[in-house]
């Protein structure tokens, strides 16, 4: 869908044409979009191809009739397996007018075309690209702080019962916190970039603009690293205790084995077809009976006692290290 908007008196406003210092807005592109992009706007096939590419970094590169930007937006969709991702968007600057291409729509562009900032333009071409640039910094931090509360809910449910889907769950954030912290520091660069660039000019307010976006988009990048950082340290947390768990139902199993193997043993020795003591006395069998039961109480007696004799050696602090040796 390719949205024409001009600057109006109130904020931006639709065109059914192309007019001066207009914004050609184009997301959810459809083959057709990319044939009216490429045909009416002359922009190269091989571009628009890089900008449907999912996995395109962001990047600056300039042509005879325009200069091109790709930069990263985060994008939410619950539908998808993983809700929280992202994707390229294409910004190519025509001396008279701005053509912006995304496969998707974001919530960076509804905050562009919704009046959410404040002064906006598409006169200038630099304060457009810049105030892009820092509503997706503005929106990474905000997923991410999304994350962050999914995470906590998702470990409270953990603490609870260690199920399946909640540790698919945390593998899925895992997911969405690599596909930031690779955008966000794909974005850095090229804000880095566009500071030392010949292609775009900016103004001294703008430049202040520049590095204000620059704080938030490293501040993004850490706390993208900081949540990633918590979430694998949780995860490899929880397979610890599941791994203990694990433990604990062998070591139980195997109890269980042994108190088994007892009574097996002895009525295996009375079921020989070879004469045996007391097998013509009347109590024989309760009394095979009788010792099998036993013999397994006292089995299972000795090894719980052993098993509270090495937990409570094991629970014992160790002193050495704070005793002082005279000399």
């Amino acid at each position: 869908m390719i949205i024409i908007r001009t600057q109006g008196e109130k904020g931006l406003v639709q065109s059914n044409s192309v007019l001066k210092d207009c914004w050609v807005d184009a997301r959810n592109v459809s083959k057709e979009d990319l044939v009216k992009l490429e045909k009416e706007f002359g922009i190269a096939s091989e571009l628009l191809a890089d900008i449907m590419d999912i996995d395109e970094q962001a990047r600056i590169e300039k042509e005879d009739e325009y200069t091109a930007i790709i930069a990263r937006l985060p994008v939410f969709d619950d539908s998808n397996e993983t809700a929280h991702f992202t994707v390229p968007i294409g910004i190519i600057m025509f001396p008279d007018k701005i053509v912006t291409i995304c496969q998707r729509s974001s919530d960076v562009l509804d905050d562009l075309t919704g009046h959410r900032i404040r002064d906006f333009s598409i006169k200038n071409k630099g304060s457009f690209v810049l105030n892009l640039l820092g509503r997706a910094a503005m929106n990474y931090l905000r997923a991410l702080k999304d994350l962050n509360k999914k995470t906590a809910i998702i470990e409270r449910e953990l603490q609870k019962s260690v199920k399946n889907n909640e540790l698919v769950q945390l593998l899925t954030i895992q997911k969405s916190l690599v596909y930031f912290t690779t955008s966000i520091k794909t974005n850095e660069l090229l804000l880095e970039k566009l500071q030392k660039s010949p292609f775009i000019h900016f103004k001294e307010e703008e430049q202040e603009l520049l590095e204000d976006v620059l704080t938030d988009n490293k501040q993004a990048i850490e706390m993208a690293n900081i949540y990633s950082s918590i979430l694998t340290g949780t995860m490899d947390a929880f397979a610890s205790v599941i791994s203990n768990n694990l433990n604990r139902v062998m070591r139980r199993l195997t109890i269980i084995s042994i108190m088994l193997m007892i009574p097996t043993l002895i009525t295996s020795f009375f079921g020989m077809n070879v004469a045996l003591p007391f097998q013509e006395a009347p109590l024989t069998f309760a009394g095979i009976i009788g010792a099998s039961v036993l013999a397994s109480s006292i089995g299972a007696l000795l090894l719980s006692e052993r098993r509270k004799k090495k937990i409570a050696v094991l629970a014992i602090p160790s002193y050495s290290q704070n005793l002082i040796v005279p000399r």
